[in-house]
């Protein structure tokens, strides 16, 4: 057997070994549930398509409400080291603590690790419940930029020394009159960067170009937050200069228009349509989300700010049953370093009970693999996942919405997706 190693990076690249060490947090509530169900769907497909050629070496990291009753930390060095040193790592769902530590388990293993894309698939899978008439027609990857905006985490309460020394900067810079009740108003601050701004947009652009995908939407606030998203809508745009002549934007099909007419924007748009070059456009976040119930086939690649993302990752899962079933990933797509996990939350009054749904973290896995450059596995899983749910073999947030349907526990759920790969 050979012996297990490290994933590790080389020209950029991602050198992935035959039997590589693979960290995960199996986190809190109805995480180690879901984690067990998923561990042996990953196994079982490894070993359905390489036999005992690979596979992978789980290594338990601590983060969260284990760690803290172990070592009194919720998020201990030991954790934060291990990561870096894998480079490729997979989790649960982590609790948040409350009056003491991280405001975030998550959004500080995103800072710490620079992981500065939040990369969200969201797809129908037939015979899934959806509040939608037309759920099939919802078919793209959102690109949350992951470390900055609000979540940077600089606020002040009301009435305190932070908040008062930004009234009298506010004073200084005669801002002061837009602020409608200054002695009772708490602040944050909301700091977009030109660098980060770049990196999101030009990681998106990339996957669209990797996955052959035809559009990707700058998403963005900028007709009132013009300094910060208006930034990132014209950062955008500059990030997608790097690609010359890979991509078609609408501010060239504005310029065309101006210059020679219509019909030639029109005619320049079809020629690149032709030629597959990536279409890069930008929608104001309202109109976004009036589009994506409207006419959802318009879009494929969406790349917008911290907070338009939380909204709009979720939002989206609603309309294809929900982020029960929603994989996610946390990467930089420069150091390579990634984290995938469950999108849901801990669900703590479920913790113990063998119920909920383990697919949003068993889809986050498929992501892992293809990361991995194991893509036989990903599409394994993928279409075990898709048979079950077309089947109407699901856990009990479904089942209670299908009355056909057959009811399964979370271990059950993972035997049954087991069973399909034989």
């Amino acid at each position: 057997m050979n012996k297990p190693e490290n994933v590790t990076l080389a020209g950029g690249k991602l050198q992935v070994p035959a039997f590589p060490i693979i960290p995960f947090i199996a986190g809190d509530g109805i995480g180690p549930e879901i984690w067990l169900a998923a561990k042996k769907v990953f196994d079982q497909a490894v070993t359905k398509v390489y036999g005992n050629s690979r596979k992978v070496i789980w290594q338990e990291l601590l983060a969260g409400e284990v760690a803290f009753k172990e070592t009194g930390q919720w998020l201990p060095e030991k954790t934060i080291n291990s990561l870096k040193q894998h480079l490729v790592a997979i989790k649960g769902p982590l609790t948040t603590p409350i009056g003491q530590g991280h405001r975030s388990l998550n959004v500080a293993l995103r800072q710490e690790l620079d992981l500065f894309a939040c990369v969200r698939p969201v797809a129908y899978f037939p015979g899934v419940p959806s509040p939608v008439k037309f759920p099939e027609k919802v078919a793209m990857t959102v690109f949350r930029e992951n470390t900055e905006d609000i979540y940077a985490g600089i606020d002040f309460a009301a009435g305190t020394t932070g908040a008062t020394e930004l009234l009298e900067l506010l004073t200084q810079q005669h801002q002061l009159a837009k602020v409608r009740f200054p002695k009772s108003s708490a602040f944050a601050i909301k700091p977009v960067s030109k660098e980060g701004s770049i990196r999101l947009v030009k990681a998106a652009i990339q996957y669209a170009i990797d996955y052959h995908l035809p559009r990707v939407t700058l998403v963005h606030k900028g007709n009132i937050m013009k300094q910060t998203e208006g930034s990132f809508k014209k950062w955008g745009y500059q990030a997608a200069a790097f690609f010359g002549n890979q991509v078609f934007t609408s501010e060239e099909f504005t310029k065309i228009k101006l210059k020679k007419g219509l019909a030639a924007a029109n005619e320049a748009q079809t020629e690149a349509i032709r030629e597959k070059k990536i279409f890069v456009n930008d929608l104001i976040a309202d109109n976004f989300f009036q589009q994506s119930l409207l006419h959802p086939e318009k879009f494929s690649v969406i790349a917008t700010l911290n907070l338009n993302g939380d909204y709009i990752s979720d939002a989206l899962a609603a309309q294809v049953g929900g982020i029960g079933i929603s994989p996610g990933a946390n990467i930089n797509y420069q150091s390579r370093q990634a984290i995938f996990e469950a999108t849901h939350g801990t669900a703590p009054e479920f913790a113990g009970k063998n119920k909920l749904n383990p697919t949003s973290l068993i889809l986050s896995g498929v992501m892992m693999f293809e990361y991995l450059g194991w893509q036989p596995v990903a599409d394994l899983i993928r279409s075990v996942v898709k048979q079950a749910l077309f089947k109407q073999h699901v856990t009990i947030d479904f089942a209670r919405q299908l009355p056909t349907a057959v009811e399964l526990s979370t271990s059950d759920f993972a035997d049954y997706l087991v069973t399909l790969m034989q």
